[in-house]
């Protein structure tokens, strides 16, 4: 058995557990791609080969000319590490283990030295 994406115009839409030969029992005019469970961040989990970046969840794109998962485009300032297919901000994330930050794009936009913000409770 294997996971496998179900791709409608380059995004999932469905992730289910099945062998090979159903899936090539579905119709020709629906994509599905194998994805892996064991990959995330472009690593496998388990120390073997990674599969296609990251394990495929609803909602998340799918490049065919890339062959890879990875999740939209948080903010328009983030850019893909094609390494790890995680978006990374411009700014290094301020968090720590009792202080957390969360991004702003609009103070971005207008200082590009600012960006993330404390997260007050």
């Amino acid at each position: 058995m294997a996971h496998f994406a179900k791709i409608v115009d380059g995004i999932v839409t469905e992730v289910i557990v099945a062998e090979q030969d159903f899936i090539d029992t579905l119709p020709e005019n629906e994509t599905w791609i194998q994805t892996s469970y064991n990959t995330l961040r472009g690593v496998h989990t388990d120390g073997g080969t990674a599969l296609r970046g990251n394990f495929a969840g609803i909602g998340m794109v799918y490049d065919s000319v890339k062959d890879k998962f990875y999740h939209s485009q948080p903010y328009l300032s983030w850019t893909l590490n094609e390494t790890t297919w995680v978006w990374e901000a411009p700014l290094s994330d301020p968090s720590s283990t009792y202080v957390f930050y969360e991004w702003n794009e609009e103070a971005y936009q207008a200082d590009n030295s600012t960006g993330w913000e404390l997260i007050e409770d």
